[in-house]
Order: structure tokens, then sequence, then C-alpha cells
């Protein structure tokens, strides 16, 4: 665990304590009555996203996130060279029409989100960005949010969170600097890692899952998720994720998620399934 600031104040016989950003969560809880949740995948050029997507999908189908309002965005990918791998089939069997092809087009897909973002903003929620990618369209978004709402305190209400040291890597500095700056944002542990203070969902070994997923749609989801990662996993210079070759899976981005949904207890592969199967 890392180490945190405690701030102790008596104010009328009231003991107040502030605590600081730890791997405990973030201070700020989201209200799944107001907030937004972006997931953003980059497909560029790991396949994992397209673990994730399948693996939000799973979460999302859980009763107790039945009214949690999201949008999800792929292509949002930074600097990186490489091929990008395209996911629209799963997104579509996933989502259905609740995400945004920034591959495609990155400016109408700012002016899309940004105008998700806005319904949630105007009516009191906050943003949480889950960049299982890279900061690009993050601050092209924010750009575009802080023009249409000068007034607002993007730094309170706008929150990013990130688990990749590559991912910062390759996002163009200007990018990373700005949503530094201008959002709250939030550096975690990687995914990819168990026992590091965030779950870690990359198991070259697991495929259990065929033994825990009932629902139908999902298991239609998950197909569709490892087909189109086998078909792209290091093809064509294409990133090999190892886990994914293997036979096992790799969606160590939705680590991002659970943090923001303070769910973050979740220890490894096999305990995400456990919980969140049936």
């Amino acid at each position: 665990m890392k180490s945190k600031t405690l701030l102790l104040l008596a104010i009328g016989g009231i003991l107040l304590s502030f605590t600081s950003k730890t791997d405990l969560g973030p201070i700020k809880a989201f209200n799944l009555k107001s907030d937004l949740l972006l997931a953003q995948l980059d497909c560029k050029t790991d396949v994992d996203d397209l673990h994730t997507a399948a693996a939000l999908a799973t979460l999302l189908s859980n009763q107790e996130y039945t009214s949690l309002k999201y949008h999800t965005v792929t292509g949002t990918y930074g600097i990186q060279e490489g091929l990008y791998v395209p996911p629209n089939p799963l997104l579509n069997l996933a989502f259905g029409d609740n995400w945004t092809d920034a591959h495609k087009d990155k400016a109408a897909a700012v002016e899309k989100v940004k105008a998700i973002a806005l319904n949630t903003l105007k009516n009191d929620g906050d943003i949480w960005i889950a960049e299982a990618g890279q900061s690009d369209f993050s601050a092209a978004l924010v750009k575009a949010i802080q023009a249409a709402l000068p007034g607002l305190n993007t730094t309170e209400r706008i929150h990013i969170v990130q688990h990749s040291n590559w991912n910062e890597e390759v996002t163009s500095p200007e990018s990373l600097d700005f949503v530094k700056k201008n959002t709250d944002y939030q550096k975690i542990s990687d995914g990819n890692a168990v026992g590091n203070g965030t779950p870690g969902f990359r198991d070259p070994e697991y495929t259990k899952w065929e033994d825990k997923i009932e629902d139908p749609k999902l298991i239609e989801i998950w197909e569709s998720a490892i087909a189109i990662s086998n078909q792209y996993n290091g093809k064509e210079e294409r990133y090999n994720n190892e886990a994914i070759a293997a036979g096992g899976l790799d969606f160590s981005d939705l680590s991002e998620v659970c943090w923001i949904l303070g769910i973050q207890d979740i220890k490894d592969t096999e305990a995400f399934f456990n919980r969140y199967s049936n």
C-alpha cells in the first residue's frame, strides 16, 4: 500500500480527516445516479482492448450496474506506430449503438462524445474516463468541453484514470501535460500484475471463463473478442500479446474501471469471473 497523507482538524470537538489519493481508491466516489463512465480503447496495436471490451460488457451485465451510464470510444490512440485492430463487430455486439468510432473520424467523435458528456455535466454529474489507451483523445475532448462550458472546473468534474506507463509514453507530450493540468488525473498501478493494489487481469493460463459464463449473449461476446484477437494478434507487425497467444486472457485495462467503481479489491482474472460471471 502506498503511504498516505492524513490531515486531522479538531473543529468544535469534531474530528475531520482528509486523505490523499492512495491505492485504497480515489477520494471522490463514482455516483451511479449521476456520473458518466467513458471507456476509451485505443486498439492499436495490442489486442487486449478486445478482451477488455468483453470484460466490461460482463461487468455491466451485473444487476449492480444496470443503471450505470456509460459510453465506449474506440480509436483513442496516441503517437504509437503499428496497425489498428478493428473491433467494430465486437463493439456492436457488446454495446449496441452505445459506442463511438474515433478511428474513423476523430473530430466527429469528439463532437459526439462532447454532447454526451455535456448532458451529464449540466445535470451535476461528473465524467470518469477509463483510459485504455492514450490521452490524445481525452485532451481534445476536454478542450471541447471547456469551450462549451468555460466556467466549468474540469480539475474537479473530469476524472481520468490511467494504469500504464507505456500508454503515457506514447501519448503526445502536449496532450499528456494538458490532461494532467486540466483534469483530476489519477495514475494507478498496472493492471497486468497481481498484488500491486489494483486487479491483475492478464493471465496466460486462464481458460475457465467458458465454465463460468452462462448468459448466451456474453458467451457470444467473449467468443467474438477471442476470435478477433486471435485474428490480429502479432499479425502484420502488430504487438504480439503473449498471454493471448498462449490461449489465456488479457483485460488488464479493466483495472481502471474497477478503480473508478470502487471494486479494486478484485485480485485477479479468476476472482473477476467468480464475482461477475452469473
